[in-house]
Parts: C-alpha cells; sequence; structure tokens
C-alpha cells in the first residue's frame, strides 16, 4: 500500500490536470515570462495580475528588451501592481542575466537564486515551472493548504515558522512533475482551501486532511496576532509656477523607491497641515511657497501602515531647488504627469487637480 503522503500527492497532480484554471503564464514554456509572472503573482491577487502581465509583455516581449530599457520606463509599466521593489529588481536582474549569461535565465537554481530579488521561493517556482528543478514551492497558499492537511499548530505568518513548511512541501514533492505539483498547491490554496469557506467537498485531498478529520478546518491556518497599523496624517504640496508644477523622484531604496510623487511628508504634533505642507517643502527642496487652497483628502493604506494625507495647492514665491532627501525632480505640466510612475496614493487626487476643483 502506498503511504498517504504519495496518495497525497499523486491526486493532487491528477486534480490539477483536470481542473486547473486557464491563465496566460500556464500556455508558455518561456522561462522569461514564467519569471514576469511569479514576480508579479508575490502578494497579488491573479484577477489584478493578468492585465499587467500582458501589458508588460507587450512592452518587454524578452529579457533584452527589459534589461535595455530605462528603470523609468519599466516602472511605469508596473505603475499600480505596488511593491515596487518587485520591478527594480527584475530589472536590475535582466541586465545581469544579459551580461553575465548571454541573455540565458540560468538553468542552474544555484545560480539563478544569485539574481537580484530571486528569493527561495520564485527560485523554486520559475525552477521547477520552467526547467522541470525539483524544488517546492512555498508561498502564502501553500502554507494554508499544509497547515490544515497537517493541523499544523505553527503560526503560518512567523518566520521562523519558514522551515517547517518547507519540509513538508518538500517531502510531498513529485520530483517527477515539480512544476506541475507547485501549481496543483497553490491552486489548490486559491481555488479550494481558501482562507474563508474553503470548498472541502471539491477537495481532492479532504480524505487525507486532519484538520477536516477533526472538524477543526476553522481553527487552521494559525496566525499570530500583529500590532495594531498605524495611521499618519501627511500633508502634500502641489507647487505651482505658471502652468508647472513640480514632482520629485524618491530614492532607490526603500517604499517606492524610484516612484515620481509630489514633494510633502508627515505633520508634526501641534503643527496644521498648511504649516507642514510649507515645512517639508522647504526641508526637502529647499523653496518657499503660499499655501493658496485645499485640493482635498485622501486615505490609502500601505502594508505596514495607512495615511490620511492632506493635499495642498502651493504657489512657488522664492528659492532655488536643492534637494534633501529626494534624488531627482521635474518641472511638469498636468498632462506630462501620464510620461512617470507615480504612487497610487497620488493618483487618488490627480482628478481634482486635473479638473480645477480646488473646493474639494
Amino acid at each position: 500500500m502506498k503511504d498517504p503522503n504519495h496518495r497525497i500527492t499523486t491526486d493532487l497532480v491528477a486534480w490539477y490536470h483536470g481542473e486547473h484554471r486557464r491563465l496566460p503564464w500556464r500556455d508558455t514554456t518561456n522561462p522569461y515570462h514564467i519569471w514576469v509572472s511569479e514576480v508579479m503573482l508575490q502578494q497579488t491577487r491573479v484577477a489584478t495580475v493578468i492585465p499587467y502581465y500582458t501589458s508588460f509583455l507587450e512592452r518587454f516581449p524578452d529579457i533584452g528588451t527589459l534589461a535595455s530599457s530605462d528603470q523609468d520606463a519599466v516602472l511605469k509599466a508596473w505603475e499600480g501592481l505596488g511593491y515596487y521593489a518587485r520591478a527594480r529588481n527584475l530589472h536590475r536582474a535582466a541586465s545581469e542575466v544579459m551580461r553575465r549569461y548571454g541573455g540565458e535565465i540560468p538553468r542552474d537554481a544555484e545560480l539563478f537564486r544569485k539574481l537580484p530579488g530571486v528569493g527561495q521561493y520564485i527560485c523554486a517556482a520559475v525552477s521547477s515551472i520552467a526547467f522541470d528543478t525539483p524544488l517546492a514551492a512555498v508561498d502564502g497558499n501553500v502554507r494554508r493548504v499544509l497547515a490544515r492537511l497537517f493541523a499544523v499548530k505553527a503560526p503560518v505568518n512567523r518566520s521562523s515558522s519558514g522551515r517547517e513548511f518547507q519540509q513538508m512541501a518538500n517531502v510531498l514533492l513529485d520530483r517527477s512533475h515539480p512544476g506541475d505539483f507547485n501549481q496543483a498547491m497553490m491552486e489548490l490554496g486559491a481555488t479550494i482551501c481558501t482562507p474563508t469557506k474553503p470548498v472541502c467537498g471539491a477537495c481532492p485531498v479532504a480524505d487525507y486532511c486532519v484538520a477536516r478529520d477533526s472538524e477543526r478546518v476553522v481553527d487552521f491556518p494559525v496566525r499570530e496576532k500583529r500590532k495594531p497599523i498605524p495611521q499618519y496624517h501627511v500633508a502634500v504640496g502641489v507647487i505651482e509656477d505658471g502652468d508647472r508644477v513640480l514632482i520629485t523622484q524618491r530614492p532607490q531604496s526603500g517604499l517606492l523607491g524610484g516612484l515620481w510623487e509630489f514633494p510633502g511628508g508627515k505633520v508634526r504634533s501641534g503643527e496644521s497641515a498648511e504649516e507642514a505642507c510649507r515645512r517639508e517643502i522647504a526641508e526637502e527642496v529647499n523653496l518657499t511657497v503660499e499655501v493658496s487652497a485645499f485640493v482635498g483628502r485622501v486615505r490609502h493604506a500601505y502594508t505596514h501602515f495607512k495615511v490620511e494625507m492632506d493635499v495642498f495647492r502651493c504657489r512657488y514665491t522664492g528659492g532655488e531647488i536643492s534637494l534633501n532627501g529626494p534624488t531627482d525632480y521635474r518641472w511638469v505640466v498636468l498632462e506630462e504627469l501620464d510620461d512617470y510612475a507615480l504612487p497610487r496614493a497620488n493618483h487618488k487626487f490627480l482628478p481634482l487637480l486635473r479638473d480645477g476643483d480646488d473646493t474639494a
């Protein structure tokens, strides 16, 4: 009699072959296309990724085109998808592949893993799907499936639990069809073994699920409670000089690295938003301005914090630009903003500027 782990593996792969969703990156064996899809799918829903994947490959159809493109163009193509370090690292990695490997993505997983942005998951997913390398890929979906299958008490969101989940996936891995197995695990978590209301009746491995057998599906996966997400009050200034406005570029590293934005920052205790706007502009770009109108308030949530952003029209009154924090700047007319990759929070108030609505 075959052991339960082997039955889980074979039943899961068989289910995947018959039931998986048709997704554009599953219709290709091109390792570059598979790599792009896996990078985009990190922390992002499939429905969101599909149009970005399609348009990105239209703009950068091969790794050589991506490597030779300007980073601003890459970030613009990524605009709205979030987690922009993914795009910057993919761009850097493409350049390394061209320089070091003649445009051929390394089949050797150890070499591939050394490229910028290629962590354990990306390495395993791309190598297994594109090259049949026997590596188990473990993402959030896979952790949830494993947690229920084996009633794992280790919290799925604790970094130290990673080794335990990886070892379980390694045991189950179909070494003859590693790409299909990894996609089957991810597909099961995305469509059947969902975070809430899992469809256990449709699960191909329900008979082996410890959580289901003990009627404790709702107890898994175990998650550690996180601290409340902080919220910050931010003031932003749209500095006008004639028909032009000032945008600045964020440093390459860190949150929203390389993107363009309107200058501004956190409102200090005891400070009004208007005062913060003038102070931040003076500190960041060394300009003096007159706050002329309130544009509106927008709210935006990032992964680890939220912002409440007050936006003001400001009239340039003096000073020569000297950057302290931003790495570059441009004076542009509003129509030219479409050429620059801006954070989603900035996009939320752009319609107010373009409509000339300064009374919101």
